[in-house]
Parts: structure tokens; C-alpha cells; sequence
């Protein structure tokens, strides 16, 4: 049989894309921020502008190397120290995203002898890692617990399955849907079965539990938190930066250390991020006021564009999807939206089952852009 021409197959799988209305573009951005990730605003907070321009290079910009090698510096370890102890755990491990995180963690704990139990709505990186780790598979039904309990029972009465290492992934606050789990829940389900917990922290840090450190502060009692093996975060939401960081034991920081192939094999965040990281942690730690208003503001949003009929998720968080009919009843909406000033981009399948608009609120935003965007949207459904 001929092969078909390599560029022929391409062009014809985008067409495809493109006649689902799932055809992506980067696009730079303009307009009132209600879509990115930098819920404190701190990506351009003038402390940080000052700090960056007094940072000393050491006539280096770039890391050089990997950490192994010669990566590593005193910015990245003192920022690690301080981070550990702001969210109560033995060690913490910066890494260069917040998928290579979870892509690399799953990975390096996760084998065929393995069984990872994961949130059917769990972001790609997680889902990725249990791919990349060859780990068998489970997916629970998303913040279904109960869902989770018969397939941990099912596996414990299962005699090729009873003796595996079990591990259970969540995120916090889920990044398409900004609901939460029953973490006091999870942790009993822990107690009983013995599963290893790992915890994604990346859209709640910042916004929940006090000064900002998470869900766990929120759900959790100290003793409670202490037994959870691994908590995933990332310095790309609200510290306004990049790069990602796994907290954990000691021991589990040597183990990633050794075994963790992104952190081996990476070349290494130039030392001008930990040592802003380092500010924007001691910032972060202080903005509840901020914090108080993004997540009332969402409220407000998400309760007028429900009496105005607008279908939401059961969002209890800063970010509020607003489910559309269609990929281009999304696509058009969004379109409308940014001709009038609002940043506001459709997420459309396969990265979500349902298309929407994901609004997500940020410490800039004030109520009277929330005003102005509610009157739009009502515009839009009187003429729908």
C-alpha cells in the first residue's frame, strides 16, 4: 500500500480540526485580563520590577546546566528552604514547569507494578505521567469519592492487583472547573487503604488556606497534611513566575533527585527566578485582602450569570467555566467579548468534554469591570 505524503496526512488532519471548530492559533493577548493564571497579579507587581533590577548576575543570565551539573545555585536552594517551610513540609524540589512536576513525579514513583487511581478530569500532565510511568490505570469518576472507595476495595479483593503500591492523584482546584475535592474524605480513604497521595496545589496556592498556602490549609489539620507523600505547586499562577515545585520528605526529595529523568536531564531555571520566587513568596503570604475580594468577586459572577441563565460548573473558586451550546457558539462568544476590551478565550474539546468560556478572576479586577462584563454577556443573551 502507498504511503501517503507526510505533509498531505498533516494538512488533512488540521482541516479536520478546523471543521470541529477546534483549530488552535496563538494569539497575543489585549484586553482586561479574565483568562490567565496570575491570580495575585504579582507577574507585574513593582516590588518584583525592583528586585529584578538589582539582582546581582554574577556576569550570568542563563543557568548554564543542569542542576547535577552546574545549574544549581544558592537562589534556587534558599528558595526551596523558605518554600518548604511556608507550606509545612520536610523539602520541596524546583523544577522547570508545573507539567514537567507532574509528568516527572508520576513518572518516577509510578511503574507496571503500580496502580494509579486518578480524577477523570485531572490535567494533562497528570494524565501524562501515568502514561509516561507504564503504571496501570484507574480513573474515578471526577470528585465522585465514592466512586474511588469501590475501585480501591475492587483492587484490594483482586489477587493479581492487592499487593501493588496504590496511588491516588488529584488536583485541588481543578483548572477547568474550579471545584474541589473532599480532602478530609481522601484522607480517611488513606488511612484505610494505604495509598500513596499526591496532591496538584497549582490553582489553589495563593488563593486558599492561610496567607495563601493552599487547600490543604483550608480541608486539613496539620497532623493531616503531614501524611500526605507529595503536594504538587508551581510558581507560574499566583507568584507570577515559572517553574514548578514538588514538596515532600527529605527522603522523597533525594529519591526524585536520583530517579526524576525532566529534573535530571533538564537544563536548569536561571537563578533570577528562585530569587524572585523568593520575594513573591513573602508577598503572596501577605495579600488577604486580595485574596478576599477575587474569590467574592467570582462569586458574585458566577451567581448573576446563573439567574441570568448562563450554565456554570459548581465552581467554588476563582475560576468560573461558563458552559457554551457549542466549539462555535464559543469560539463566536469569545470573539464578541474581545472586541469589547474583555481577554476572554473558549476552551474547547478535546482539552474539555463541554465547550466554554473559562473566566478566571485575578486581584486587578475590580467590580466595576465585573459590571461592565456582565452587562455583555446579558446583551448577548437578550439577542441570542
Amino acid at each position: 500500500m502507498k504511503v501517503e505524503p507526510f505533509w498531505d496526512s498533516i494538512s488533512k488532519e488540521l482541516l479536520s480540526i478546523k471543521n470541529k471548530n477546534r483549530f488552535r492559533e496563538t494569539k497575543t493577548y489585549k484586553g482586561i485580563d479574565f483568562c490567565s493564571n496570575d491570580y495575585l497579579g504579582l507577574a507585574s507587581n513593582s516590588t518584583l520590577w525592583k528586585h529584578a533590577e538589582s539582582f546581582d548576575y554574577f556576569n550570568r543570565i542563563g543557568s548554564t546546566a543542569s542542576r547535577l551539573v552546574r545549574g544549581n545555585s544558592e537562589e534556587l536552594e534558599r528558595f526551596e528552604s523558605s518554600f518548604a517551610d511556608f507550606i509545612g513540609a520536610e523539602a520541596s524540589l524546583v523544577v522547570n514547569t508545573g507539567y514537567v512536576a507532574n509528568a516527572g513525579l508520576i513518572d518516577a514513583i509510578g511503574n507496571p507494578q503500580t496502580i494509579i487511581f486518578s480524577d477523570r478530569l485531572n490535567h494533562a500532565s497528570i494524565l501524562d505521567g501515568i502514561r509516561i510511568s507504564g503504571a496501570i490505570k484507574k480513573y474515578f469518576n471526577h470528585l465522585d469519592l465514592d466512586h474511588l472507595e469501590v475501585l480501591l476495595q475492587k483492587a484490594e479483593e483482586n489477587e493479581k492487583e492487592k499487593d501493588k503500591r496504590k496511588i491516588v492523584v488529584t488536583e485541588t482546584v481543578f483548572s477547568m472547573d474550579g471545584d474541589i475535592p473532599d480532602l478530609k474524605r481522601l484522607l480517611r480513604l488513606k488511612k484505610h487503604y494505604g495509598f500513596v497521595l499526591v496532591l496538584d496545589e497549582a490553582h489553589s496556592f495563593g488563593l486558599f488556606g492561610k496567607n495563601g498556602r493552599g487547600l490543604v490549609y483550608d480541608q486539613l489539620s496539620k497532623e493531616e497534611i503531614e501524611q500526605i507523600e507529595y503536594r504538587v505547586y508551581t510558581l507560574g499562577k499566583s507568584l507570577g513566575l515559572f517553574g514548578g515545585i514538588i514538596a515532600t520528605s527529605k527522603l522523597g526529595r533525594d529519591h526524585l533527585v536520583n530517579v526524576m529523568r525532566p529534573f535530571i536531564f533538564s537544563t536548569s531555571l536561571p537563578p533570577l527566578i528562585p530569587h524572585l520566587a523568593f520575594y513573591a513568596l513573602d508577598l503572596l503570604s501577605k495579600m488577604d485582602l486580595e485574596r478576599q475580594t477575587t474569590l467574592e468577586l467570582a462569586s458574585i459572577f458566577k451567581k448573576r450569570m446563573n439567574e441570568m441563565g448562563y450554565k456554570t460548573t459548581d465552581s467554588v473558586s476563582q475560576i468560573i467555566p461558563v458552559l457554551m451550546d457549542s466549539e462555535a457558539d464559543a469560539l463566536a462568544t469569545a470573539e464578541i467579548l474581545q472586541a469589547k476590551g474583555f481577554d476572554i478565550r473558549a476552551i474547547r474539546p478535546p482539552t474539555v468534554e463541554t465547550a466554554r468560556l473559562r473566566i478566571s478572576f485575578n486581584a486587578k479586577i475590580t467590580s466595576i469591570q465585573v459590571e461592565e462584563l456582565l452587562e455583555i454577556f446579558k446583551t448577548i443573551k437578550e439577542n441570542h
